[in-house]
This record gives C-alpha cells, structure tokens and sequence, in this order.
C-alpha cells in the first residue's frame, strides 16, 4: 500500500454481549419452603421421570444447570437437601401471568427419592386434580 492510498478503518470494538446464564461447574443453590400442601401441588412436576419441583426466580439459569436445593415440606422445620437439573425456564412476564422460575427434574439419588415419596404422600388425593400448577 503506497503512502497517498487511503487506510481502511478497522473496527476494533467488540460487539455488546448480554450476560449468559449461569453456566459454572458448581450447582446453584437454592431455599424452597413451602407452607401448604395447595403450595407443593402447585410446585410439584409428577409427570417429569423421578419427579420435578418447580421454584420461584428472578435469577438466569439455563437448561442442564445443576441446582442444590434446601427444600422444606408443609409442616416439617428441617431442610431436605435435593439435587436436580434444571429443565423447565418460565421467564419473567410470561403468558398467562405465569410465575417466574425455573423447574427441576430431581436427581436420581436416594435423597431425592425420598423427597418424592414424602411429596407424593403429602398430595397424594390432588396428584389427579385438574388444578392450576405453575408450569401447567
């Protein structure tokens, strides 16, 4: 290139990202307290293999992010620890007036097992009602 032609410009800058969901080795971790059985029906996924439990967020997670979770059952006071992953995103304002929050399948562990089992017996006579759930 002689000295009288022209430099093209070259555009250094780097495009503006948005920040990517949660994507780090570690589970999140998370607290689910539920008061009632009407509250646990509405977060339990019965129809997800081992079980699912959906949980109120704000935060961004992503599909396949590991979550730990403290969870505690209608009329208990001890924190059940829970592994999942997540498999259900319903974002803010969503359709419907859905709550915002993410959904987990629970691992297949015996902790987790035995969270399903005490879940399942708790609703056992609405886990066929055509209630309203927070993710159906």
């Amino acid at each position: 290139m002689s000295e009288n032609e022209p430099k093209q410009a070259v555009d250094t800058t780097e495009p503006v990202k948005k920040p990517a969901p949660r994507r780090s080795g570690r589970p999140g971790v998370l607290s689910l307290a539920l008061k009632d059985k009407a509250q646990l029906y509405s977060s339990f996924m019965s129809y997800i293999q081992r079980g699912g439990l959906f949980i109120p967020t704000k935060k961004q997670y992503a599909l396949g992010d590991e979550i730990f979770l403290l969870l505690t059952l209608p009329g208990e006071t001890a924190k059940m620890p829970v592994a999942g992953k997540i498999i259900w995103i319903t974002p803010a304002g969503a359709q419907g007036g859905k709550v915002a929050g993410i959904g987990i399948q629970l691992a297949d562990e015996d902790g987790s097992r035995e969270v399903r089992n005490k879940i399942e017996a708790l609703i056992a006579g609405a886990l066929k009602s055509n209630r309203p759930t927070h993710t159906m």
